[in-house]
C-alpha cells in the first residue's frame, strides 16, 4: 500500500513538472547542446548550471565575500545581482534580497526534492542558478539563495559602464 501510494505521488510530481508552462526566455544565441556547454564549463559549473545541481554549503567561491561589486551569470556573463544587495543568511551559499533586474532571470517552479520550490534562472542562458525562498529581509523579504559556481564577481571599480 505504501509503495503504491509513493509511486502515484511520485508519477503525480513529475506530471506536474511535465505540464508546467516555461516563462524562461533564452537568447537564440545561447540555445547550445549538452555537449557545446561541456566544453565551455568546468565539471562543476556544468552540473550546476546545466543538470541543476548544487553545490555544499559554505564551499562556494562567494558565500562569505564582502566586497562591492556585482556579481554575473558564469556562463553567459549577463548582469545579475549587486552586492549591494547581498546580505549574510547563514545558508552557507551567496544571497540577496532582490535582482539587479528582474527581466534577467526568470523564476520556475522545481518539483525535484518533492517539494515545491522556486528555481532561479538566468534569462539569457538558462542557466541555473538556485532557488528563491519567501524568508528573506525587508524590503522584498525574498532570499534569491544562489550557487557560488553559477556567478562571476567583478569589484565595482572594473565594472564597464555601458
Amino acid at each position: 500500500m505504501k509503495t503504491c501510494l509513493l509511486v502515484l505521488l511520485t508519477a503525480g510530481l513529475l506530471s506536474c513538472a511535465e505540464a508546467q508552462k516555461s516563462t524562461l526566455k533564452v537568447d537564440p544565441e545561447w540555445e547550445l547542446s549538452q555537449e557545446e556547454w561541456q566544453e565551455r564549463l568546468s565539471e562543476m559549473e556544468f552540473y550546476v548550471l546545466r543538470l541543476k545541481g548544487t553545490e555544499r554549503a559554505f564551499t562556494g567561491e562567494y558565500w562569505d565575500n564582502k566586497e562591492d561589486g556585482i556579481y554575473y551569470c558564469r556562463a553567459c556573463g549577463l548582469e545579475l545581482f549587486d552586492s549591494k544587495t547581498k546580505y549574510k543568511s547563514g545558508t552557507g551559499w551567496p544571497s540577496f534580497w532582490d535582482p539587479i533586474s528582474k527581466k534577467n532571470i526568470a523564476i520556475e517552479k522545481d518539483y525535484a526534492m518533492g517539494i515545491i520550490r522556486k528555481e532561479v534562472l538566468c534569462d539569457r542562458c538558462g542557466g541555473h542558478l538556485g532557488h528563491v525562498f519567501p524568508d528573506g529581509p525587508k524590503p522584498t523579504g525574498l532570499r534569491y539563495c544562489l550557487n557560488s559556481v553559477s556567478l562571476n564577481f567583478l569589484p565595482r571599480e572594473e565594472v564597464k559602464e555601458e
